[in-house]
């Protein structure tokens, strides 16, 4: 009886809420699953699973790679399940779940996939087994909440059943440790290639040594951070061998060959072919390879954003908190030509807890952009835009190129037409990027 109260009411609930939307501002993504877990605790553990429940966790790149992993399945005629808002927490993944159960409780899908934040996998999952579980990317995220990167690979592998398989980016040394004492791994990662490194390209590393006997890592190339192709000088431990290896990486062409298939890229970023390998990988034997391949390269789009007096706008989604994150928007416009004009900041360093922890900004090599002779412009707005300019300032950067925008929803559409030259590259995250084509949009309505 507790299990059918809590599915009703959760049904219930979320039904209000998309009436009341538009009053109440909510979503429903979160309340309805706090309320029915009041009526049964233990509903997760109770319901029916479908055969496969994909789970995709990591420090960043886990909303992109759900996203196209569910995208693929759709494609070929599956049904799936999947937290398409990205919210990861536990009464988000309840509310979802008892909305696509009968009211016996059975989930109406062949496959569920989760994004899963790193620290409520076990929580979500308790007695219920995953069938697979991709893991991104371990890197510094969100400092105050997860503190080191131990901690969080500690979560990770306290979650995972042994019957579980484990689909693991192998270029991250941190992620490759959870293949150790385990047996059903899939490993994925991207081979040398232009666009690596000989040298890491920071000196924050967050993996130097084997989790074996402790030897120094040596690396054969980097592609940013920590990730790239190492081995132990003891043989102990090392990226090789990978099950599915992304190379001839043309982020210019946008292409790429996984095992020898030609793969289009959705985005010229390396996170991009970071979770196309990881779609790939987990897909093979759930799908045909043509369904796989044919499934990815149909689903390439380029993301059309309004323009201002005909100059192009790209979003580049920059997580806070996560120094990798920014590290590849930077890396990604110092390799475009021609004039450009940056904008970044942000209101809100979490929306999960109130520190406003501001180490971070020290993690990220801002350093690059000072040799960028083309920026036309540098825009700082949010309500840590001063600190954001600080930070520039404090890595070398002119300051006569950096504007502070205030009450940046009314000015920047303003400041971008009259201060600034060549294409914009916006790097906020969230519900800033949201603020800025709204305001774009208006701009856009005005004209017509």
């Amino acid at each position: 009886m507790s299990k059918f109260m809590s599915i009703l009411v959760n049904k219930t609930i979320s039904g209000l809420l998309k009436i009341t939307k538009p009053v109440l501002h909510k979503d429903g993504s979160v309340l309805p699953g706090s309320i029915a877990r009041r009526f049964d605790k233990n509903i997760l553990d109770k319901l029916e699973y479908p055969k496969y429940i994909i789970g995709v966790t990591g420090s960043s790149g886990k909303g992109s790679t759900t996203k196209l992993i569910a995208n693929i399945l759709i494609k070929n005629g599956v049904k799936v399940v999947w937290n398409e808002s990205g919210s990861n927490l536990y009464n988000a993944a309840a509310t979802l779940l008892l909305n696509n159960s009968s009211l016996k409780g059975k989930i109406k899908a062949d496959v569920l996939l989760l994004e899963l934040d790193e620290s409520y996998i076990k929580t979500i999952f308790n007695k219920v087994k995953l069938t697979h579980l991709v893991v991104t990317n371990i890197t510094r995220d969100q400092p105050v909440r997860n503190g080191h990167v131990d901690l969080i690979f500690d979560k990770i592998k306290n979650s995972i059943d042994d019957e579980t398989t484990l689909i693991l980016n192998a270029d991250d040394p941190i992620v490759n440790r959870l293949k150790i004492n385990h047996s059903k791994v899939i490993t994925y990662g991207i081979g040398d290639n232009d666009y690596t490194y000989k040298t890491p390209l920071s000196d924050t590393l967050d993996q130097c040594y084997c989790p074996v006997c402790n030897k120094k890592l040596v690396y054969n190339y980097y592609h940013y951070g920590h990730l790239g192709d190492y081995r132990c000088l003891g043989n102990d431990f090392s990226r090789n061998p990978v099950n599915y290896e992304a190379t001839d990486l043309n982020l210019d062409n946008k292409t790429m060959f996984i095992n020898g298939n030609p793969i289009n890229l959705h985005k010229n970023i390396m996170f991009n072919a970071y979770a196309i390998l990881a779609a790939y990988s987990v897909l093979d034997g759930i799908l045909t390879n043509d369904q796989i391949v044919n499934g990815l390269n149909s689903s390439r789009k380029q993301e059309v954003f309004p323009t201002i007096d005909g100059r192009d706008i790209e979003m580049l989604d920059s997580k806070n908190e996560n120094n990798l994150s920014f590290v590849q928007s930077i890396d990604y416009i110092t390799r475009c030509k021609g004039k450009k004009t940056i904008i970044m900041g942000f209101d809100n360093v979490s929306r999960r807890y109130d520190y406003n922890d501001l180490s971070w900004l020290y993690d990220i090599d801002y350093e690059k952009l000072a040799n960028d002779e083309e920026i036309s412009r540098i825009f700082c707005i949010g309500r840590f835009r001063y600190d954001v300019m600080n930070r520039l300032i404090h890595a070398g950067i002119n300051k006569k190129l950096i504007t502070v925008v205030d009450d940046y929803k009314v000015n920047l559409i303003k400041e971008l037409k009259s201060n600034s030259q060549g294409k914009i590259y916006s790097m906020v995250f969230l519900d800033m990027m949201d603020d800025i084509l709204k305001s774009l949009s208006e701009v856009h309505n005005e004209k017509r």
